[in-house]
């Protein structure tokens, strides 16, 4: 077989039917490069997980062919799972400058070092194994976001990443229209694009109009203003600083990734204070409140954040003071709604007033709504659509709206994560899957929290724990002390006596007919106390608590 007759596979192995965890693998001959390797946030039914990222099990096996890793921008949904890859498998990283400046904080707190990291920029061209990568600007809620040309013999592909047409962006950079039309013109084999907003008509507003909003209310407050954003939103936080400025008052930044973010902005350039602006959380009481603005961490509920903790007064160093103006410049994430409404209403009881987006233009979202999403696929044009970065019913609309600009349903193609497309300029079709799945990370572990240690979680959030300790004679096999029963999230056992008097006897029972039986084995033993004491427990309580039997010998 010769190269160009060679297939371009692409490799969804994360973004698909879910919000976050964006990692695609492009596979050409010998060659791989990684576009985005994203984390995503434990569910409810996660307890206790940290984080969520894409099983990496494909390119584990195929290491020797992985060349790169290009990233789109630096949101933790398209960054957070890189040091895990980098662990793995050490290759060089190509983004923007602020990119890579939010991925060497990563890095660091990971302890890698090492790592080679290529600066590029909008415009650039990259040629690398069978692969030719352009980069092109886009506008996102974040500078510096790019989509990627994706040029092999055998096909080219677009990758928008995460994009919005904002004529009148923060930095002044429009989003390159016309080299997507360029590249409409040459032949695109395959589009690959962005889905949040599929559901959302008509277009989505300018940033800078969030920025009118902030004038006007920091203008008129009299009190302190609490903005909760997402620390990467930094042109937002920009027009935070340029509000506070204009209208004289200090600006403080809290929360961890807040100041992580907004220091590396400043740094590279993309986020610009004026000299004296900017004070400690610490020095916030020295000030009169109408002349402090608190930047914060927080506007998604996370009950950790710095704005959950000053709803209920658990920060360290800043209180909700009666008359706070709080403002949520963000929606909530699908799932996150219970969590905001309890911060709001948090907040509320301590005296704040609060602005959230469905009572003031606080925020525009950082993705192209339906008619941004069919002017990327007029100008494009591509052979065959793949609609990326969503759930099921958002990829579905995607390929409805491509449907309804003219393209055959038969090169639509409505991914899963771990399904491969086999594209070539005669055409593209499935090909066979690869393992895909989620690695859930608990504190330093990688993948040692699976379903079975889910379930005894879930178990013992909901039933809690019974510990019997039993201590045999190592002579006799007969019982030398116990049983002790322990309750842990079970029953209050100072106020459950009968019912602990009850379980005790019946684990009593149960020892005496297997020493009458002589039955020495451990695990006989400790699966007949179990058995008789979950009888008696649901009987008398209608629960089934964990119980683990603990035997010692003296």
């Amino acid at each position: 077989m010769t190269r160009k007759e060679q297939k371009l596979k692409v490799i969804p192995l994360g973004g698909l039917d879910q919000i976050g965890k964006n990692f695609t693998v492009f596979e050409y001959g010998n060659d791989i490069i990684v576009v985005d390797a994203g984390m995503a946030f434990p569910d409810d039914e996660m307890l206790g997980v940290d984080v969520v990222i894409p099983d990496m099990t494909y390119l584990k096996k195929n290491f020797e062919k992985v060349r790169a890793i290009f990233v789109t921008h630096g949101h933790e949904d398209h960054i957070g799972a890189i040091p895990y890859l980098l662990r793995e498998i050490n290759v060089p990283v190509y983004g923007t400058k602020l990119t890579l400046g939010l991925i060497d904080v990563k890095l660091k707190e990971h302890k890698l070092g090492k790592v080679k990291m290529n600066v590029k920029k909008p415009g650039d061209v990259v040629k690398i194994g069978g692969f030719t990568m352009e980069l092109i600007r886009v506008n996102h809620s974040i500078p510096d976001a790019v989509a990627y040309a994706i040029k092999t013999p055998a096909a080219t592909v677009v990758h928008t990443g995460d994009f919005k047409v904002d004529f009148t962006p923060i930095d002044g950079e429009p989003i390159d229209l016309a080299r997507f039309a360029e590249l409409g013109k040459e032949g695109v084999d395959l589009l690959l694009s962005d889905s949040t907003n599929v559901k959302r008509p008509g277009f989505t507003m300018s940033e800078s109009t969030v920025g009118e909003t902030f004038e006007e209310i920091f203008r008129h407050a009299e009190s302190r203003i609490i903005i909760a954003s997402f620390a990467s939103n930094v042109d937002r936080v920009q027009q935070i600083v340029n509000a506070a400025y204009m209208n004289g008052r200090k600006v403080a930044f809290s929360g961890r990734s807040m100041v992580n973010v907004t220091q590396v902005a400043v740094e590279n350039g993309y986020l610009k204070i004026p000299e004296g602006l900017l004070i400690d959380t610490r020095d916030v009481d020295r000030y009169p409140e109408n002349e402090i603005c608190i930047v914060t961490t927080g506007s998604q509920g996370e009950p950790m954040s710095a704005l959950a903790r000053m709803s209920k007064s658990e920060h360290r160093q800043l209180q909700i003071h009666d008359g706070d103006l709080v403002i949520l410049s963000s929606s909530p994430i699908p799932g996150n709604e219970k969590s905001v409404t309890k911060v709001i209403n948090n907040l509320m009881m301590r005296g704040a007033n609060v602005i959230y987006q469905s009572l003031a233009d606080v925020h525009v979202s950082g993705h192209a709504c339906q008619e941004e999403l069919k002017l990327m696929l007029s100008l494009v044009k591509p052979k065959n659509f793949m609609p990326v970065h969503g759930e099921y019913s958002f990829l579905k609309t995607h390929g409805e709206l491509a449907s309804q600009l003219g393209m055959d349903q038969n090169h639509i193609f409505i991914m899963e994560n771990g399904h491969v497309l086999e594209v070539s300029q005669s055409g593209a079709k499935l090909g066979k899957p690869v393992p895909s799945g989620q690695i859930m990370v608990d504190g330093l572990g990688v993948g040692d929290v699976g379903n079975i240690v889910l379930r005894d979680r879930k178990r013992l959030s909901e039933d809690g724990l019974i510990i019997i300790v039993i201590t045999l004679s190592k002579d006799t096999g007969k019982v030398v002390s116990g049983p002790d029963i322990v309750s842990r999230g079970f029953v209050y056992v100072r106020e459950s006596e009968e019912l602990m008097n009850g379980a005790r006897i019946v684990v009593e029972k149960a020892l005496e007919k297997l020493m009458e039986k002589e039955v020495r084995e451990w695990s006989s033993i400790k699966n007949e106390v179990k058995d008789s004491l979950k009888d008696y427990l649901y009987q008398n309580t209608k629960r089934n608590p964990m119980i683990l039997p603990i035997i010692t010998e003296a």
